[in-house]
């Protein structure tokens, strides 16, 4: 048994994931599934069709290694965080289908819990902000809108997860109904402190506590799978959801050691270490990863929009057709013009959290063509890192040194880390390993399996591809973002 099965569960697709003893990739599938959008601002999925996406990645995958269940280790699996899944105990089928992270149907149930005077208590357990973003008020929703459900829940019929659990208990034929810290953390219900589900905030939010997965580590035994799925039982041995795990795929262990994730968005997670930091600057409080019953902690930032910018110019403005001419694009582009582009597509994120306002383009001229559109959409994603940046030094004592490092499809272009460097005025670091998430998930499974070393061992894995130094002088850099801070409140103010 030398191989790790690490089942990555995205928002819009799922990876099955082969590595061997030496933590090198070796195969890997992948399968996209539908999105819903039934009404505006809302999102779901339908958790069969992710069932579905999961179970066939991961036949064809060992299919086409030659691998059986027997030569598996254990899996790991990362999912997408926040979603939310409620289902029945004594069938295993879904009551409705899947809350999305992105869904904010339940605004008004945020707005009511603050007019309840909950918000600060919810803020101190959950180190979370009082949003449809996270799990709880999704649960509720659920409960309060499926008739009959309520009644179900109370008397023990019905079980809520996020993804993660979900699968578990889908693998284990309803054996396990379990879930790791990192995903606790994301749900509002979970007191980050204690270390345990909270009856107050579980009161607050009406979701019943009898519904609740079992929290483990990040390494643990989370159950084993029915042999017909897999053609053999194997061990579930590491879970942790998506953020957390490209934290510890990037091996970011030490305080003060920092990962920035650029996908569609883009989530920077910084390692406070064993005492959760308070964020005085709108900041996210939250569980990097637990071990050996032992917490760590980080700050968070999310950015709505990253390589959502990219897909723009591509499918909405037809300025490209790949996403890797917008560098070769930017680099054309007249230093005389300073275009600045905001991207607030959905709203801004953290530090503003302002869902309401809208993008806006400064500094057009009759000169301004597709390679200063370009450099500004690249632009944008190292401005709005900077905000998290400035954020998380606010929050974080300015004396402890911060390493970055990143991943992430954006994290490919150079041009685009060189302009993150130059405007942080910091050493940006990308490694050679840019399948941090999976990673992060294969490592945890392996680890608990024995194949795989320890932290220290995991984190002499680490290697470097390229560091980004700033090529920028400071009195440039400072005033550039002077520019993009004028332009966000422009736009938060329209």
């Amino acid at each position: 048994m030398k191989y790790i099965l690490a089942i990555d569960q995205g928002t819009t697709s799922t990876r099955a994931v082969l590595f061997d003893a030496e933590m090198q990739v070796i195969g890997s599938a992948q399968q996209e599934f539908p999105q819903y959008f039934p009404k505006a601002g809302w999102v779901e999925h339908d958790l069969e069709e992710i069932w579905d996406s999961v179970v066939a990645t991961c036949r064809q995958v060992l299919a086409e290694q030659g691998i059986t269940a027997a030569d598996l280790a254990g899996i790991g699996i990362t999912n997408q965080r926040e979603t939310t899944a409620v289902w029945d105990r004594a069938s295993g089928r879904p009551i409705h289908k899947a809350i999305v992270w992105q869904d904010r149907r339940t605004i008004e149930i945020c707005e009511a819990l603050r007019a309840e005077g909950h918000e600060d208590m919810i803020r101190h357990k959950t180190g979370l902000l009082l949003d449809p973003y996270f799990s709880g008020t999704k649960v509720r929703w659920i409960l309060d809108q499926t008739a009959g459900a309520r009644d179900q829940a109370a008397n023990g019929g019905l079980l809520f997860g996020t993804i993660d659990s979900f699968l578990i208990w889908r693998l284990t034929g309803g054996a396990s109904h379990v879930t790791d810290a990192t995903n606790a953390s994301r749900t509002m219900l979970y007191d980050i402190r204690a270390g345990a589900w909270s009856a107050e905030l579980c009161q607050a939010l009406k979701v019943p506590m009898q519904m609740l997965p079992q929290v483990k580590d990040c390494a643990a035994e989370f159950g084993t799978t029915v042999p017909d799925i897999l053609g053999g039982s194997v061990p579930i041995l590491g879970v942790a959801g998506d953020q957390q795990a490209a934290t510890i795929g990037q091996a970011c262990f030490a305080p003060g050691m920092m990962k920035s994730t650029y996908g569609t968005g883009c989530f920077a997670l910084l390692n406070t270490g064993e005492t959760p930091v308070v964020s005085s600057n709108r900041l996210l409080t939250t569980v990097a990863y637990q071990l050996g019953g032992k917490p760590t902690y980080a700050l968070e930032g999310s950015i709505f929009i990253a390589g959502a910018a990219v897909q723009w110019l591509r499918d909405g403005l037809g300025l490209i057709e790949d996403a890797a001419q917008s560098g070769e694009l930017a680099q054309a582009a007249d230093p005389e013009q300073d275009v600045l582009l905001v991207p607030a597509f959905t709203g801004l994120g953290a530090p503003y959290w302002q869902p309401e306002c809208r993008g806006a383009v400064f500094g057009l001229t009759r000169g301004s063509g597709p390679a200063e559109m370009a450099r500004a959409a690249l632009q944008s994603v190292a401005y709005q890192t900077r905000d998290l940046w400035e954020a998380m030094r606010a929050d974080w004592p300015a004396e402890t040194h911060v390493t970055l490092r990143v991943d992430g499809g954006m994290s490919a272009s150079d041009w685009t880390m060189q302009s993150l460097s130059d405007l942080l005025g910091a050493a940006v670091d990308r490694p050679k390993m840019q399948e941090t998430t999976v990673l992060g998930a294969g490592w945890l499974a392996g680890m608990q399996a024995g194949i795989y070393p320890d932290q220290a061992g995991f984190a002499a894995t680490w290697a470097l591809d390229r560091k980004f130094t700033p090529d920028m002088g400071s009195e440039q850099r400072d005033a550039a973002y002077a520019r993009w801070q004028r332009a966000v409140q422009a736009v938060i103010g329209i």
